[in-house]
């Protein structure tokens, strides 16, 4: 049985996906944009302020289904461009500061909306 995951306190989809999906005791977070939810504005093109929204985006999803950062067992982090990748980290630590999950970084050629980062999670309850 699956169950589709909703909150006002993330970024609506902007696109037919739905922010998650809870599945037994498994939920899987679509990959998330640095959009701040009261206003549904994009973020100034700075990785680490990018990167900080997008991880409360996905905390939200995540609180949400009634999971937490610490359930996440993967991430997969899309960034245009990988010169990026330590502010991004340093953002990212500062979430998962220990028994970090699972993760792969690519570099893609564009993001929705032009963004620079976009991150997309697994998280495992139990």
């Amino acid at each position: 049985m699956k169950r589709c995951i909703r909150t006002q306190a993330a970024p609506a989809a902007i696109g037919p996906y739905s922010q998650g999906m809870l599945t037994g005791n498994m939920l899987f977070v679509s990959g998330q944009l640095p959009i701040d939810p009261a206003t549904g504005e994009m973020l100034p093109a700075d990785t680490a302020a990018q990167t900080r929204q997008i991880l409360k985006n996905l905390g939200a999803i995540l609180g949400a289904a009634g999971f937490a950062l610490s359930d996440v067992v993967k991430t997969t982090v899309f960034l245009k461009d990988l010169q990026d990748f330590t502010a991004m980290n340093e953002v990212y630590r500062e979430f998962f500061p220990s028994d970090s999950p699972a993760r792969s970084t690519v570099q893609v050629a564009r993001l929705p909306k032009d963004s620079i980062v976009e991150i997309e999670a697994v998280a495992v309850k139990g």
